[in-house]
């Protein structure tokens, strides 16, 4: 069984991801993991894992880590509408990444004034088991989560 600690992509205020309002989500049917919800400004969202740079879309990103963890970032809820407005991408798909990596500038204000929800969610694609994801303290107690922090641990 492999231990990969996930980051924060973004920093924010720590959020379980039951809690995000898309039962796609909430309900782990993409997989488990926790979310961010970002400040109300402009924000750049990096790697939460090492690995390659899977899929690569404006408003969300899929690492894969060398032990077969994909780990998707997808920024705010319904922003594929936006096709890429507020979103500003560093790295090209199948690139190598490092944890905590710039991947992707995402404009939190332009996304807020189109009227849809800012909030990262952060999950372990295809991961079908909640158990299997542990979040850390502050995913429980909603609290304040930097860039670059553990936000949860996946065991495979």
């Amino acid at each position: 069984m492999s231990t990969t600690p996930v980051l924060a992509p973004v920093t924010g205020r720590a959020v379980a991801l039951q809690d995000v309002p898309d039962p796609v989500f909430s309900q782990g049917m993409v997989g488990y993991g926790a979310a961010i919800d970002p400040p109300r400004e402009v924000v750049e969202a990096v790697a939460p894992v090492s690995g390659k740079l899977l899929k690569l879309m404006p408003h969300a990103f899929v690492v894969l880590t060398p032990d077969n963890v994909g780990v998707l970032v997808h920024l705010g809820l319904d922003t594929v509408a936006l096709e890429g407005e507020g979103f500003t991408a560093h790295v090209s798909q199948g690139d190598d990444v490092t944890a905590g990596q710039l991947i992707i500038t995402y404009d939190v204000p332009a996304v807020v004034a189109k009227g849809l929800n800012p909030i990262v969610p952060v999950v372990v694609m295809d991961e079908r088991e909640a158990a299997n994801v542990v979040p850390t303290e502050s995913v429980f107690e909603g609290a304040d989560i930097a860039s670059g922090a553990a936000l949860f641990t996946a065991h495979r």
